[in-house]
């Protein structure tokens, strides 16, 4: 009978019939003979997890992180300060203009020698407006957003920390504060730290014993102390005083207006426009001089109208505005104003003004007005010599107009007429009646100016609160040694308050006298 003899592993070879045996190359455990462990199969691989869908509260949770970083704030306020200084530098169109593309199209006209090929950039970027326009106001309510988010997210651990303290760090503390002293005192841990509450109250601070132990007996080892600890609510309170005074801006710049070259006429009644329904009517003007030509006193003695019906009359100064429903008007410049009639062909009036020549042409030497009549699509400027020249074109009784279609940069006609004298021209008539003065006011209705002044104080009191209040916090540790004597550790953070090492140094020799005086033991040198 014969035995079957079966190879030994070292000689089997792999199913695949060529190849190197198990005895090969990078295989030493077959090199000695014993079996290789086979390996086992890999594991098929765990289907991912679907992520879960992201949900409102997620989204509410990342809005309130962005918000209440310290990072969004600080480039809201880069943003918010390179926006202010583009404004600043940047000549602004006047509010009243924006709304009229004819005048907002001659404002730009006239700065073009100032900002060249850059003028038609920097009005598509809305860089003339810059206080008015909607990104502006949209980086101011982000910021205002982030600063309320970071004053709720602070208020919590504000309370928290001054509320309920901290009175026992770890002892390292001691040993690595940035301010620290060692006192040797009496034998008794609990009168060493009665010692030193009673001190640090005659400083002014509120001293806090440590309660330990499962009953909540004073374990008479550890003692905090604090002084000002209502001052860090000035840092909240600064931070929503600059809230309310955004907010008062945001609410003059939305619903107030503020009309720097609004022209009364004498003897005319002037609309203010601006959805207030009010008319203005200047009586007199008067200006007075100095012996030496310097201007004295500007006066205007002015009637307001509400929806026709008179409602107040004043004489206003440069100081001494007139307000009324919310709207101040304040004295601010005068002029010469040319009394013109027109009729059409039918002799209808279409306009019987008193026209403002409150531009100056280029060399100075003329005084320029524009009557705009909407409804014959003309322009009309009147020119008259500037105060102390002469022009031999245009006598005294005389002015000078120039028509214009609207669009056109070529006048229709120029002609001088003269007071008195209906003219025809382009089939109106004109008619120079007289010159008159006018008297120009800034016209504003300021909302969110209570608001403003409301922040203001909050801020002003909030900074008062933090620089002159400083929060100083200290704790003092027992320990008893082996021999039985207890030595009072102090320490304090030193974070951006150098002036609070001064008092802390003074605070630890108050400590060192008082414990000379109650025990015989010699005091060390505090370290720092």
């Amino acid at each position: 009978m014969s035995q079957t003899v079966r190879p030994s592993p070292a000689s089997r070879k792999p199913a695949g019939g060529k190849g190197t045996t198990s005895a090969g190359r990078g295989n030493p455990s077959a090199r000695d003979g014993r079996t290789p462990t086979p390996k086992k199969p890999a594991s098929r691989p765990e289907p991912a997890a679907e992520e879960a869908p992201v949900g409102f509260g997620d989204a509410l949770d990342w809005l309130w992180k962005f918000f209440i970083s310290r990072r969004t704030g600080l480039v809201l306020i880069l943003v918010l300060g390179l926006m202010s200084l583009a404004g600043t530098l940047l000549e602004q169109a006047p509010g009243e203009l924006r709304n009229d593309p004819q005048a907002y199209a001659g404002w730009l006209d006239s700065v073009k020698p100032k900002y060249g090929g850059w003028t038609w950039l920097l009005d598509k970027a809305g860089l003339f407006g810059t206080f008015s326009s909607w990104w502006f106001k949209g980086t101011l309510v982000l910021l205002t957003t982030s600063i309320v988010a970071c004053s709720l997210h602070r208020i919590p651990q504000i309370m928290r920390r001054t509320g309920h303290p901290k009175a026992q760090p770890p002892d390292a503390f001691f040993d690595r504060s940035g301010l620290r002293a060692v006192i040797p005192v009496g034998p008794d841990p609990e009168e060493a730290l009665a010692l030193a509450a009673k001190t640090l109250r005659g400083k002014h601070f509120r001293a806090v014993v440590h309660e330990g132990g499962a009953a909540g007996r004073v374990s008479g080892t550890a003692l905090y102390a604090d002084r000002f600890r209502w001052a860090p609510y000035g840092s909240i309170a600064a931070h929503l005083g600059f809230v309310v005074v955004l907010l008062g801006a945001f609410l003059s710049a939305s619903t107030g207006f503020k009309d720097t070259q609004f022209v009364a006429p004498v003897g005319y009644k002037v609309e203010v426009g601006h959805g207030t329904g009010l008319q203005l009517q200047a009586l007199a003007f008067n200006d007075a001089y100095y012996d030496n030509g310097a201007p004295k006193d500007y006066a205007s003695d002015l009637v307001l109208y509400d929806h026709g019906k008179q409602v107040a009359r004043q004489t206003v100064r440069v100081n001494q505005p007139l307000s009324y429903g919310g709207v101040s008007f304040y004295q601010s410049f005068f002029g010469t104003a040319a009394g013109i009639k027109v009729t059409d062909a039918q002799q209808n009036v279409v306009s019987d003004t008193a026209v403002p020549l409150q531009w100056q042409s280029d060399d100075g030497k003329h005084s320029i007005g524009q009557l705009v009549m909407a409804a014959q699509k003309t322009q009309v400027y009147v020119v008259l010599p500037a105060s102390g020249q002469v022009d031999p074109n245009i006598q005294a009784g005389q002015v000078q107009l120039e028509v214009y279609a609207n669009g056109s940069s070529t006048p229709t006609a120029t002609q001088v007429i003269s007071q008195g004298k209906p003219t025809t021209i382009a089939g109106l008539t004109y008619t120079f009646q007289r010159e008159r003065q006018f008297t120009g006011l800034i016209v504003a209705r300021d909302p969110g100016v209570w608001l403003v002044w409301a922040g203001s104080a909050f801020l002003v009191t909030g900074i008062f609160l933090v620089f002159f209040f400083p929060y100083r916090r200290l704790w003092v540790l027992a320990r008893r040694g082996p021999e039985g004597e207890t030595t009072l550790h102090l320490a304090a953070q030193l974070k951006r308050d150098t002036a609070f090492e001064p008092q802390f140094r003074e605070l630890v020799a108050d400590l060192e006298r008082a414990a000379a005086t109650s025990t015989d033991t010699a005091p060390t040198s505090p370290r720092k």
